[in-house]
């Protein structure tokens, strides 16, 4: 199975890493076209068009304008070690052993608005570019018109390379809406996280966003391969809920805390 998920806006430059070996992005020749769009944007644009506030906006001007190759340890990350927020508090790829981040390398993917598709050890200049933001670009008016086919080639080549034909998205909607779902060679199955409060089942965003990263850590660092089997996951209080499933949206519910 190949998983794929969100990256995160809260970003960790500064922890300590293990010592880790590092890979390349493999789309950053479209990266480096959408940091040359970018670099024409002013703190104000920047701000309007991802509505964050000043301070934020400078940041980003300033991460654009210091956006270079070659990427190396020491001016980026491995990605799955940057991102901070919901999904990779879950994930927790801090604990991962060896083997188990060699095969996240296999089998684990983030999407990006920036990076297209990254690998946990691909290395990450830091950004803030949301897939939805409507940045007019040379290939059309917001960022899935300039991802077009190759996010969804690079997932295709990837599920080649594993010899799978399965696609578990663990993404929120902004994000899988960059990948072309009637192109995939293969089944896609899109687990359900939902918590009960007072007395009825829902999605809960913030919670939702946390069990995407446990899901995605029970698959790797158990090994599972057969989709059926994604039934059995019981982590952190979440039960599979037949009643409630389809072969391809299974859903999992917590019961109120």
């Amino acid at each position: 199975m190949l998983i794929v998920v969100s990256p995160a806006k809260t970003l960790d430059y500064e922890t300590p890493l293990p010592t880790l070996k590092t890979t390349q992005p493999r789309l950053l020749d479209d990266s480096e076209i959408l940091i040359e769009r970018a670099r024409q944007l002013s703190p104000a644009d920047v701000g309007s068009l991802m509505k964050v506030s000043d301070k934020i906006a400078h940041l980003n001007v300033e991460r654009f304008a210091q956006w270079q190759r070659p990427f190396n340890k020491n001016n980026a990350r491995p990605a799955a070690f940057a991102f901070k927020g919901d999904v990779y508090t879950g994930l927790e790829i801090e604990s991962f052993t060896d083997k188990q981040l060699e095969r996240a390398q296999q089998e684990f993917r983030m999407l990006s608005g920036l990076y297209g598709v990254l690998r946990p050890l691909d290395l990450m200049q830091p950004y803030r570019l949301e897939m939805g933001t409507k940045l007019d670009n040379q290939r059309g008016k917001d960022l899935y018109a300039f991802w077009g086919h190759s996010i969804t080639d690079q997932l295709n080549a990837d599920m080649k390379a594993q010899k799978t034909d399965v696609l578990v998205n663990l993404a929120s909607n902004e994000y899988f809406k960059s990948v072309k779902k009637k192109d995939i060679n293969g089944r896609i199955i899109e687990p359900v996280f939902q918590d009960e409060k007072n007395g009825k089942y829902k999605v809960i965003s913030f919670y939702a966003k946390k069990a995407r990263g446990l899901m995605a850590a029970w698959i790797l660092k158990k090994g599972v391969k057969d989709p059926d089997k994604l039934v059995n996951f019981d982590v952190a209080g979440y039960r599979y809920c037949e009643s409630e499933s389809t072969a391809d949206k299974p859903v999992f519910r917590r019961e109120e805390q």
